[in-house]
């Protein structure tokens, strides 16, 4: 049911909301290589509870088991998106951005299609272990990564310096003061206005709505969508680099930013309009090739305008902030299905998100980008 699906994607995002700011601090303060192979591991048991649902009445192990992922998640990433400057260096950082996320958002395209397969076809409890197995695999990678790779010396020096609640305090006023901080922190909580409703968008459209007049699997089909979303971004992040290499040459990194997140809001509202799956996709897939390429340039500017010993606070209240409105417009979409059509909802998610591109515009000027 929408509610059920509702209240699933609370249970994932609102935990890594809360625990963010504290993950950011805590990776701020200790080995962020060891918090991401413990938070690895612990994955690896809470992702495996999953099979213990057989029946509606044990579903709230399913819920238990998402927001223990979750709050995991939060200091995974934290630690994550904390280390990626320093393993880059700050010239590689694009480089090393968009091949993260490539690889990510490949992978999120190669699992869903394969997901969605093996779930049709053997059960979701395969599916349950080889997400389970993915966890294993990510903390035996982040183990052969040296522990100096992943922290500036000076930062280890001050690690001790103040209690943790001081040095929360401080990535709080370090993104309040800081102007180009919370000009990417409103337009991401703006961008999740829209881009939240993305989940139910594909549970409706694609599960409900499509399933029924095309005659689709509705797994299949839900799987169909995540995979134009997966191989869109995939193809955005490839081609990250060289675009900014032109905007670099240009001086368009403000323009390009902003008119980018409008066109690929405008073209996901589009897709509401689509009369097939397969129409859908393809607006899909666009849309989610160009803001692909934007969130490579916008998170790579954004990191390299973060002093590296409160990188992890900052980053991850950012990130934290954007999840709580993302889990918000998911519970207001899981609400509004009863009264509007999937395809309306497309069109306001695409609207609202695209909405983020006129805030980037009001918030900067070429100077502050420049700078």
């Amino acid at each position: 049911s929408p509610m059920a699906a509702g209240i699933f994607f609370i249970c994932r995002l609102f935990p890594f909301a809360i625990f963010s700011p504290i993950a950011g601090t805590f990776v701020d303060r200790f080995s962020r290589r060891q918090v991401m192979i413990f938070t690895d591991l612990a994955r690896v048991v809470v992702a495996l509870m999953f099979l213990l649902v057989t029946d509606a009445r044990n579903l709230w192990i399913a819920y238990v088991a998402t927001i223990l992922l979750s709050t995991f998640g939060a200091f995974f990433e934290g630690a994550k998106n904390a280390a990626t400057p320093n393993l880059t260096g700050k010239e590689g950082l694009l480089a090393g951005t968009a091949l993260m996320f490539s690889t990510r958002f490949l992978l999120m395209a190669i699992g869903s299609a394969l997901g969605g397969w093996a779930a049709a076809a053997f059960g979701y409890q395969i599916a349950f272990v080889i997400n389970a197995a993915s966890f294993l695999i990510s903390a035996y990678s982040v183990w052969l990564i040296p522990e100096d790779a992943v922290r500036e010396k000076e930062t280890v020096e001050r690690a001790g310096r103040g209690s943790f609640f001081s040095e929360l305090k401080e990535g709080l006023r370090y993104t309040v003061r800081n102007h180009f901080a919370l000009t990417i922190l409103i337009l991401n909580v703006i961008w999740a206005t829209g881009g939240g409703m993305i989940n139910i968008v594909f549970e409706r459209m694609g599960g409900i709505y499509f399933a029924e007049a095309e005659n689709w699997n509705p797994d299949v089909a839900v799987a169909m969508l995540w995979t134009a979303t997966g191989f869109g971004l995939f193809l955005g992040m490839m081609i990250a680099r060289r675009a900014s290499m032109y905007l670099d040459r240009m001086d368009f990194n403000r323009g390009f930013i902003g008119w980018t997140l409008i066109v690929h809001g405008i073209l996901f509202a589009a897709a509401g309009l689509m009369p097939t799956l397969w129409l859908f996709m393809v607006l899909t897939f666009i849309s989610r090739a160009i803001v692909g390429v934007e969130y490579a340039v916008q998170e790579t500017m954004f990191q390299r305008s973060l002093p590296d010993y409160i990188r992890g606070r900052i980053s991850t209240l950012d990130r934290g902030a954007e999840i709580t409105m993302f889990g918000l417009s998911s519970y207001a979409a899981s609400l509004a299905i009863y009264g509007i059509s999937p395809q309306t909802l497309t069109i306001i998610s695409g609207l609202l998100a695209g909405t983020s591109g006129v805030v980037w515009f009001i918030r900067t000027n070429k100077s502050r980008v420049k700078s």
